[in-house]
């Protein structure tokens, strides 16, 4: 799928794990983005069961665009999608899913659509969807541990406070650019959101 066979993005959902006592960890970093979006549109983000999260409902530029919180576990993130996805039947190309990437360092956020990911969340939500993977992805960078023996802590832990301030940081932009995306065109927040990084 191009840019040009992107539907106008009408579901946000970003990836967590529920509870506090994984609120502050990297993991969550794709709810922290969906909560920025939240926070700047005063949207309330309340729960609803039926979705198996927390939801909320903005407009952007008169586009009227569904929030998303999973508060299954990282790993069943499909379930609530799934269910929001054909409650309000959105096109598969009018989603816009944000999650943590142990790939790009913390600082750094990226636009990627379609294609595979190692993310568990991620891969739940392809096979919820019947095996597609062509929607629109939120990378947003956490850094690797160097040792995929430490992956685990390193994604179930909490960043150093200047590690998390590069994270914040890239989130958001990272909103600014989703607003541009939706304004405007999908390139131009690619350029942006692509030549940030954070101090």
């Amino acid at each position: 799928m191009t840019d040009k066979q992107l539907a106008p993005i009408s579901l946000i959902v970003g990836l967590g794990n529920p509870g506090p006592e994984y609120q502050h960890t990297r993991h969550n970093a794709g709810s922290w983005f969906v909560k920025s979006l939240a926070k700047i549109y005063n949207c309330p983000l309340k729960l609803e069961n039926k979705f198996y999260g927390y939801t909320g409902r903005i407009s952007i530029s008169g586009q009227d665009i569904r929030l998303l919180i999973p508060t299954t576990y990282m790993n069943k993130s499909g379930q609530a999608v799934a269910a929001m996805a054909k409650f309000y039947r959105v096109p598969l190309s009018g989603l816009l899913v944000a999650f943590d990437e142990l790939d790009m360092p913390p600082g750094v956020a990226k636009f990627k659509i379609g294609g595979s990911s190692s993310q568990n969340g991620i891969r739940d939500i392809v096979s919820k969807m019947s095996n597609q993977k062509g929607f629109l992805r939120l990378r947003i960078g956490i850094g690797h541990p160097g040792d995929k023996n430490r992956v685990t802590g390193h994604v179930l832990g909490k960043a150093p406070q200047h590690e998390q301030q590069q994270i914040e940081d890239a989130i958001d932009e990272a909103t600014r650019c989703v607003e541009i995306l939706i304004k405007e065109d999908f390139k131009k927040a690619m350029n942006r959101l692509h030549s940030f990084k954070a101090e």
